[in-house]
């Protein structure tokens, strides 16, 4: 039996919501992670897709990071700046960050 490729990256749960609406066939568990993913999701998964690009881009943040702060889309410095205050990631100063809610803001 051949085996498939998968491509294999961080997606948001918006993203994971238009994939499973888009399935032929859910089995249990999928049906209920659509229902989360529903419930959960922030954003429009096109916008959850570019605002994850662009945050990478723009910042220079992790694309796990990225990923997160869109499934969360946090609306004050206090509440962003828990995604980038543990491990070893390096320092956001303040005026990034309420830049990145400036750019966060265009996408809600």
């Amino acid at each position: 039996m051949p085996r498939k490729i998968v491509d294999k990256r961080e997606i948001t749960i918006s993203e994971a919501r238009r994939l499973l609406e888009d399935a032929k066939e859910l089995n249990q568990f999928q049906v209920r992670t659509l229902e989360y993913a529903k419930k959960f999701s922030r954003t429009d998964p096109s916008k959850a897709e570019r605002l994850v690009d662009l945050l990478v881009e723009k910042f220079g943040i992790e694309r796990t990071d990225a990923v997160q702060v869109v499934n969360c889309m946090p609306e004050s410095v206090q509440e962003l700046r828990v995604f980038f205050s543990t491990g070893m990631k390096r320092v956001i100063l303040t005026s990034q960050l309420e830049e990145m809610l400036r750019t966060l803001d265009e996408y809600r």
